[in-house]
């Protein structure tokens, strides 16, 4: 869709974000979100057999790609180098590898391996924004970066879908 628009649709775009970033705010439209529950296995009722996605508007996607990339360079320099998953070349298949060849070398050497799995189910929906929001200050996100995302967290309106039989 948003290559569909062409160049006067960038244009519009470029506009709306600028006026965003300048202003830090966001329009009602773009703060709105539809969270959907898609069962797992067909015809349950359990909630726990649902995968939940969020649908939200695609300018706001791009927009905070945009943010996401400018803030990248504060951010990554904080995250050691032990973390995995949602990072480049630190992804969970990665780490699943390295877990992998570590257990094939210590049977090679007849060695034990002690591992640890933690389940840190629904790890997101426990995030303090208020937590999140002062860390990124303190390493010094620009104020107008911060201001976007504070403003996501704390104005951003959500429903939820209900799937009718």
């Amino acid at each position: 869709m948003l290559i569909a628009l062409q160049e006067d649709g960038v244009d519009v775009l470029w506009s709306l974000f600028k006026n965003i970033y300048e202003t830090g705010q966001i329009p009602t439209e773009m703060l709105k979100s539809v969270f959907i529950a898609i069962p797992k296995k067909s015809n349950t009722l359990d909630y726990e057999k649902h995968r939940t996605i969020s649908l939200m508007a695609h300018a706001l996607k791009l927009f905070l790609k945009i943010i996401l990339r400018r803030i990248r360079r504060k951010i990554l320099p904080q995250i050691p180098t032990y973390q995995y998953g949602f990072m480049t070349d630190r992804g969970t298949r990665y780490a699943i590898f390295v877990l992998c060849m570590l257990c094939e070398r210590s049977i090679e050497h007849e060695q034990d391996v002690s591992l640890c799995f933690i389940d840190y189910q629904k790890a997101f929906d426990k995030v303090r924004h208020s937590q999140l929001l002062t860390i990124l200050k303190r390493i010094g996100v620009d104020e107008k970066d911060f201001r976007i995302i504070r403003n996501l967290y704390y104005e951003q309106k959500t429903a939820i879908k209900l799937r009718s039989h």
